[in-house]
């Protein structure tokens, strides 16, 4: 038995339909178009407005597409995980109600909480799980409600966010040449006091206070963020390129979390990267913290050859960071939406 590695063989992705653009938001809250697109980048975000519907939602739509497309036996799948921010409830796990959803029977499942590094990491980890030899087939969704969080008379931060999920199917291969190569995981530690959400959690639970002074919402210090996630970024992927050998023209395809345009044109820039290589769909679908990665690989499939080179990046709350770099393992040509 030769070595067994980690390989990615399907995306599925969901969207909700209602579309939230510029204009709306600038009858909203002091803001225009051109201010947004600027600075940002984003046209439009899309926002789950359906009443008692949470990430789990999302992210179990996105995963039935993943099963649809693939044609794998939802039975031969050993493990599911949700990474997301916006969890469906304190308990239990998101996890759990997307696996009862979709009739997964012999599976375990859990969530996965890093912020916006959320997919980075989980792939990471199921990458080891499936290397281990002990899992054949793990299902990780990226998925998150920022619209949950999001302080729509905030325009700092309302402009910025959108609901989404992604999932992909990763398995085990023999096969030389192609799948997971190397990551390089970081947490900074330090960044609590520039993104977070003020209250809700076991050191300021809910009270009728911090609801009424608006303490349930997403907090951000945007320039300190800003300047912190390009020199991360940037660091990161320079960093994951020198461990596997690559030069920027090695590099055919680099997927960064999509938080500003702004950023991953600096990032791409001091990384060396052309940005013709750079995966963007940030206009689209703004900020989807967990689900962005994903959903650039949902969006772009048909454009993926096996045997690419891929590098991820992402940073978020935390501060958490870093990159990976993996070796496309089909023709996204072939796949169907």
């Amino acid at each position: 038995m030769g070595k067994i590695n980690a390989i990615i063989t399907g995306v599925g992705g969901y969207v909700p339909d209602y579309v939230l653009n510029n204009e709306e938001l600038s009858r909203m809250v002091d803001t225009n178009d051109e201010w947004i697109t600027t600075r940002v980048g984003i046209k439009e975000r899309r926002i789950l407005t359906e009443e008692g519907l949470g990430t789990s939602y999302m992210a179990r739509k996105a995963a039935r597409q993943l099963l649809q497309k693939t044609g794998v036996d939802p039975d031969t799948i050993d493990a599911l995980i949700v990474t997301t921010t916006t969890p469906d409830y304190k308990f239990p796990s998101t996890a759990s109600i997307v696996l009862g959803k979709l009739g997964l029977k012999n599976a375990f499942a859990f969530d996965f909480s890093a912020a916006c590094c959320g997919f980075l990491y989980s792939l990471d980890v199921a990458s080891s799980m499936i290397q281990s030899g002990r899992y054949k087939k793990i299902i990780v969704i990226g998925a998150d409600k920022m619209s949950s969080m999001v302080d729509y008379t905030d325009r700092a931060t309302c402009v910025l966010f959108g609901d989404g999920a992604a999932a992909v199917l990763v398995e085990g291969t023999e096969e030389e040449g192609i799948g997971y190569q190397s990551s390089f995981l970081r947490t900074d530690g330090q960044g609590l006091p520039f993104l977070h959400m003020k209250a809700g959690g076991s050191v300021c639970p809910p009270s009728h206070f911090t609801v009424d002074h608006r303490l349930h919402y997403l907090y951000q210090e945007g320039r300190t963020v800003f300047r912190y996630a390009v020199t991360d970024m940037a660091g990161d992927v320079k960093k994951v390129m020198a461990d596997n050998g690559l030069t920027a023209d090695d590099v055919d395809w680099v997927v960064p979390h999509q938080a500003n345009l702004r950023i991953e044109e600096a990032v791409a820039k001091r990384a060396g990267i052309d940005p013709e290589k750079v995966l963007i769909n940030i206009e689209r679908y703004g900020n989807t913290s967990a689900a962005t990665i994903p959903l650039a690989l949902w969006d772009f499939e048909d454009k993926f050859k096996k045997g690419d080179t891929f590098v991820f990046t992402a940073f978020g709350a935390g501060f958490v960071h870093g990159a990976s770099c993996l070796k496309w393992a089909y023709d996204g040509a072939s796949v169907g939406k």
